[in-house]
């Protein structure tokens, strides 16, 4: 039975996060598993419709399955790049179950789809971000009005079962806000914070919402509020030890159906 595995990200705009971040876990899992043929797919049109007027062509999940048909593959990995159980993923799953009747298809889990990667990305991260005196760091997701919102506040509670209470995870769109990491903040002997997106790229999120220059970013609320602000433009996707947590989803993924 030909197997083969599709990546699926969001995808960015910003080509140096798209390379260091979205790229690098594709490579990674590729490699990891060689005997895979690697095909890639980004759900967001814009996105592609951006790319494309670069001259690259990346497809939509449907169009990328339609090929994966086309090329006589029977069997398909997918793993997605999102870190969140949210609207996304939810689209992929219904997507996904409509291709079922052309090949046999697995879907992993989001990077945060449960609580093994909850507490795995938490110790990363507290190995990331080493505690200072007088120092914080606010990581900043994207955040969604879907459940899945319920991933951030899951990962604060394993970063404060560590004893990481310096580490604040904020959301752009969903919770917690700015008001209550403020709040937070404001209960710490600290003057310094590092801000650094909690999002697979380091992209127009991290340079717009978290660090651009509108009174409303993140960096410039902070500093109204008194603190040193040093923002770190590095998605997740970028770091091997979070790279390993995909391989580990794609294996644990063909282990599970091949009965290993």
């Amino acid at each position: 039975m030909k197997e083969a595995l599709l990546t699926v990200s969001f995808g960015t705009a910003v080509e140096q996060a798209r390379q260091a971040d979205i790229c690098a876990v594709e490579r990674a899992v590729a490699q990891a598993l060689p005997h895979l043929p690697a095909y890639q797919a980004y759900t967001s049109p814009t996105i592609r419709r951006i790319l494309a007027r670069r001259g690259m062509d990346i497809p939509g999940f449907v169009p990328a399955l339609e090929q994966l048909a086309q090329d006589g593959v029977e069997r398909v990995y997918v793993l997605p790049t999102h870190l969140l159980p949210g609207y996304e993923y939810d689209d992929l799953l219904e997507a996904s179950g409509q291709m079922r009747s052309q090949f046999q298809l697995r879907m992993a889990p989001p990077l945060l789809g449960d609580t093994w990667g909850v507490r795995a990305l938490a110790q990363i991260l507290c190995d990331r971000f080493p505690r200072q005196e007088g120092q914080a760091v606010v990581l900043l997701g994207h955040g969604t009005e879907h459940p899945g919102n319920l991933v951030y506040p899951a990962l604060q509670g394993v970063l404060d079962w560590l004893g990481r209470e310096d580490i604040l995870i904020g959301t752009v769109e969903g919770w917690p806000q700015a008001e209550d990491v403020l709040e937070q903040l404001s209960r710490q002997n600290c003057r310094r914070v590092l801000l650094a997106p909690l999002m697979l790229v380091a992209g127009t999120h991290a340079v717009e919402d978290m660090a651009g220059p509108e009174p409303k970013s993140w960096k410039n609320r902070l500093e109204a509020s008194g603190y040193e602000v040093t923002p770190i433009f590095e998605g997740l996707g970028r770091l091997p030890q979070v790279q390993e947590m995909y391989v580990h989803r794609l294996k644990t993924l063909v282990e599970e159906n091949h009965g290993l």
